[in-house]
């Protein structure tokens, strides 16, 4: 059996999965589990707060433009200790792009946004139905539990 030291849970991938319904009412629910997994990971709020607008954002892209009767939409997160993944699945393989929006316009900045916070960006075909967007953020480490019963 092996005991995991310091070093293990520094390397050691955290990951946190759910699907949902796709629907825009289930954003705000993906945002806030989001937010719950990593601060059990122990992210400071700032990195938090930059992963959940990205998994808002990806997550309501999701909803509005990779909706598909009968699928359900998934968001994942992988962090690393100075890294996180966010990954989030719908049931089209349309690719995503940006769109030219106006002063007035209350949408098409999200991909923008998302690539202005994340270190780099993509999609890829998810099988069998579906892509996934993703993004890679840069984060602090995440902080040690001070209640750890192990020295």
């Amino acid at each position: 059996m092996h005991t995991m030291t310091p070093h293990d849970r520094q390397t050691a991938p955290l990951r946190w999965q759910m699907q949902f319904n796709p629907v825009r009412k289930c954003v705000p629910l993906a945002r806030s589990l989001a937010a719950k997994a990593l601060t059990s990971w122990g992210y400071g709020q700032e990195d938090i707060d930059r992963v959940v607008l990205v998994c808002d954002e990806l997550s309501a892209n999701a909803v509005e433009h990779g909706n598909r009767r009968g699928h359900l939409f998934e968001v994942r997160l992988t962090a690393d200790g100075p890294h996180c993944l966010v990954e989030v699945s719908d049931a089209t393989r349309t690719p995503p792009h940006s769109i030219a929006a106006g002063e007035d316009d209350e949408g098409g900045r999200g991909l923008l946004l998302v690539a202005a916070l994340a270190e780099e960006i993509g999609h890829h075909d998810r099988h069998p139905v579906g892509k996934t967007v993703w993004a890679r953020l840069s984060l602090g480490t995440p902080k040690e539990d001070e209640t750890s019963c192990t020295s």
